[in-house]
């Protein structure tokens, strides 16, 4: 390793050489993908105002475990989503190799809800706020995680938090800038993707995605990092509210998202392909991919949040639970009520269900207990929770199989 890291030389190469980092205003793909990222804009600020805000908080917890769900199945990692759910609150598997994955799902959302509380705000693209991604999900990954393999030689290196990568590596057929140039290059990234307006934030937010994959500044986790860089933007710039995520939309269409970026990887065909190095109208597809990507996703989870719909699969589980005796009776008015106001006082249980409050507790406890209810304490009001274990009754389609 010692080697490696006197080995970190810059090659000079110059930073036009990720060029064009934006579409250009004469591109003829532009005004049609501004019109997608104006469209996104207008969808996800619709959504988000469909939703009483006591139902954001709850919302945003399942997105989280979504997204990491969704983003380890991108790396290869299948770690389901009631084990994601499972290690949040503690309790791992005796299975060594579970375990960790369950460590890697609690690390990734650890990260995104930093960031979704306003870790990044003004700075997502920084390249301080990339090495910070970087250095607090590697930070928390158990040993055997924190190892990367060289495909040819079988030589494993340890990564390092947020530390660059010193060496020259290879993604398929792309040969990532000399270690050395690194911090070049993430400066220029910075300078570019931090000074944008709102629409061209928008519109930029996959050229930014591709670029620092390109850039490749780690020996593992480019990837991770870049998907996460993707929504702080997008969380900050869309005021999202983090209750819808890319990352669904692209690991259910990881064939066509690598094929993306390996398109994006290539230099410029002719003159009709842009002015920098790198292909601009394979960059104006990805861009087209994204956004759709993005509006599919708002959509789907607005189709899940239907309040008539919601309600339905909700009751419909509630008395399920009622009549196989594992929820007390009423359990369902309860919920009912929740879905129309967003919260609810503990000392309105009991007009709710209709009976004293000896049985309004009982009915509040089996709620929490089943993990139906979330509250901050003891006295704060009671709001909906939509944990993963419920999702395949409640949010049907949220993960696969469910």
């Amino acid at each position: 390793m010692e080697l490696d890291l006197k080995a970190a030389t810059d090659l000079g190469e110059s930073v036009s050489l990720m060029e064009p980092t934006l579409l250009s205003e004469e591109s003829r793909r532009r005004a049609g993908l501004t019109d997608l990222a104006i469209d996104l804009a207008q969808k996800s600020a619709g959504f988000r105002r469909s939703l009483p805000a006591s139902m954001l908080v709850s919302l945003a917890q399942l997105v989280r475990a979504m997204n990491c769900y969704y983003s380890n199945l991108i790396e290869g990692h299948d770690t389901h989503p009631i084990e994601i759910e499972r290690a949040i609150n503690g309790d791992y598997s005796n299975d060594p190799k579970k375990r960790d994955l369950q460590l890697e799902a609690k690390a990734h959302i650890a990260v995104q809800q930093w960031i979704d509380i306003g870790g990044l705000k003004d700075r997502a693209v920084t390249p301080e706020s990339i090495r910070e991604i970087h250095r607090r999900f590697y930070a928390e990954l158990p040993e055997t995680l924190r190892f990367v393999e060289d495909t040819s030689t079988k030589e494993r290196f340890r990564v390092l938090p947020s530390e660059f990568r010193h060496r020259n590596v290879a993604v398929g057929r792309h040969i990532p800038i000399s270690p050395g140039a690194v911090p070049r290059f993430l400066a220029r990234y910075g300078e570019v993707y931090a000074r944008l307006g709102k629409t061209d934030t928008i519109l930029s937010t996959a050229a930014a995605h591709h670029r620092l994959l390109w850039i490749h500044p780690f020996l593992d986790g480019n990837g991770r990092v870049a998907r996460l860089v993707s929504h702080a933007t997008l969380l900050e710039t869309l005021d999202t509210g983090a209750i819808w995520s890319v990352a669904r939309g692209l690991a259910r269409s990881i064939d066509i998202y690598k094929s993306h970026l390996s398109a994006c990887d290539l230099p410029r065909r002719n003159d009709l392909d842009g002015r920098g190095n790198l292909s601009e109208e394979s960059l104006a597809e990805f861009t087209k991919f994204f956004l759709n990507m993005c509006i599919d996703q708002v959509l789907f989870m607005e189709g899940l949040m239907q309040p008539q719909q919601l309600r339905t699969r909700i009751l419909l589980w509630a008395e399920e639970q009622v009549r196989l005796g594992k929820l007390p009776a009423k359990s369902s008015a309860v919920l009912d009520a929740l879905l129309y106001r967003g919260e609810l006082a503990r000392g309105e249980v009991a007009s709710i269900v209709g009976t004293g409050e000896r049985q309004a507790r009982r009915v509040v406890s089996a709620l929490l207990e089943n993990g139906a209810l979330m509250t901050e304490s003891t006295r704060a009001p009671l709001q909906l929770a939509f944990p993963a274990h419920l999702a395949s009754r409640w949010m049907p389609g949220l993960f696969p199989g469910n």
